[in-house]
């Protein structure tokens, strides 16, 4: 089928390990703080505290709780326009490489390489913006940072990265994508190493334009449940360390990354097609990838946004591929759709239900969806995870799909 020729030149590829991972949302500021909120069902998600919004009692949010100025100060970030979403992603880049020891030689190296994921990029300056556009005299300090490449540039520069570093904004399902082109460079022999993931923060750019959609949730998200009202919008970054096998020498691997497939169905601005037919390819070419039959799948990390339409089709997808799916939840229900950084942060926590054998279940979640029936997980628990299947999908269609396997 097509959508697999892509994959037809990748002969005797090299296993790519996970070896660090660093991750900051509304639970929590470290992996380790996120894993403590999913264990004990704690949702971040609330009323806007440190954002001004005319939304900010409308519309809850994932908002992280810690103020720019703090972050600046605890990140030693002072350089002239630097934003809110670049400090995440500094945040959680270091969590990234102090996990998996990388030192300076190694991030100097021409063979690492560092793929980025944003979609608000320094638009989270929207006022910023809009008086930069509007003024006749030289602009602020934050006119470099509007680009959405102006993050991996910052990190790029501050840690003198030697390899490859691109940026990819494909919306919603950015950082899952900035990872399946992280592997590809491995795969293909430009890298050894590289940090993957995504950042994005909280904007009235994004905020209002998703308002406008009219699929923002004036409660808390219940991704699957058939009365779900939308989504809450969150902020977040995380950042994924991957290896070839013969290259992580001491360092102890979390998981192997074995799948990936993106497809595009190409139906709609904002919506997937009625069948899910993207969700549907993403999926079948990841178990592609991975070589191994779906009935392999202990849970899968859903997409489940909670709005109406993307849980439907998501749901139907599943059903077309699984027939009958295994476990599945969607983290939004904690941390709120942190769209750039969604795939990345959700990639963390899939590959913790790994490194730890637990699924955690969706939140406010009561009744399924009569055209489909499923039912997420719904309460923390132990059990056997050897493969999990991460959904992210973006506006325009484009759909990615990744599977972690235990390393």
């Amino acid at each position: 089928m097509p959508y697999f020729f892509i994959h037809t030149q990748e002969k005797k590829l090299s296993k790519i390990f996970v070896t660090g991972m660093g991750a900051i949302s509304a639970i929590g500021n470290s992996v380790a703080e996120n894993r403590t909120a999913l264990i004990e069902e704690k949702s971040g998600i609330g009323k806007l505290t440190l954002f001004a919004s005319a939304y900010a009692d409308k519309r809850p949010c994932g908002e992280i709780k810690i103020s720019t100025t703090s972050l600046k100060e605890k990140l030693s970030a002072h350089e002239p326009g630097v934003t809110r979403t670049t400090l995440l992603a500094l945040h959680a880049f270091e969590e990234a490489i102090f996990d998996s020891g990388l030192n300076a030689e190694e991030l100097g190296a021409p063979d690492t390489a560092f793929i980025n994921a944003t979609t608000v990029g320094g638009m989270c300056l929207t006022d910023e913006l809009y008086h930069d556009a509007n003024k006749t005299e030289d602009g602020s300090p934050y006119l470099s940072s509007y680009d959405c490449g102006s993050v991996a540039l910052y990190i790029r520069d501050r840690y003198k990265i030697g390899g490859i570093v691109n940026t990819i904004n494909t919306a919603c399902s950015s950082s899952a994508n900035a990872i399946m082109y992280g592997a590809r460079l491995i795969h293909h022999g430009l890298a050894k190493r590289v940090i993957v993931g995504g950042t994005d923060s909280l904007a009235k750019f994004t905020i209002n334009g998703f308002n406008a959609l009219h699929i923002l949730s004036p409660e808390l998200c219940a991704p699957f449940d058939k009365d779900r009202k939308g989504l809450n919008l969150g902020e977040g970054a995380a950042y994924l360390v991957l290896e070839r096998e013969q290259d992580i020498h001491n360092r102890q691997p979390y998981a192997q990354l074995t799948g990936y497939g993106n497809t595009n169905d190409a139906f709609h601005p904002s919506s997937i097609s009625e069948q899910g037919d993207g969700p549907f390819l993403a999926m079948q070419q990841a178990l592609h990838v991975a070589k191994i039959a779906a009935d392999k799948i202990d849970s899968i990390n859903a997409h489940g946004t909670g709005t109406e339409n993307n849980d439907e089709t998501e749901s139907r997808a599943m059903l077309r591929v699984f027939g009958s799916p295994p476990a599945f939840a969607s983290t939004k229900s904690y941390i709120g759709h942190t769209l750039g950084a969604a795939g990345a942060i959700e990639a963390v926590y899939s590959v913790l239900n790994i490194y730890r054998q637990e699924i955690y279940p969706s939140l406010q979640f009561k009744e399924p969806i009569q055209s489909t029936l499923l039912e997420p997980v719904l309460n923390y628990k132990k059990m056997q995870v050897n493969h999990v299947m991460s959904n992210s999908f973006g506006f325009g269609g484009n759909c990615t799909s990744l599977i972690f396997s235990k390393a």
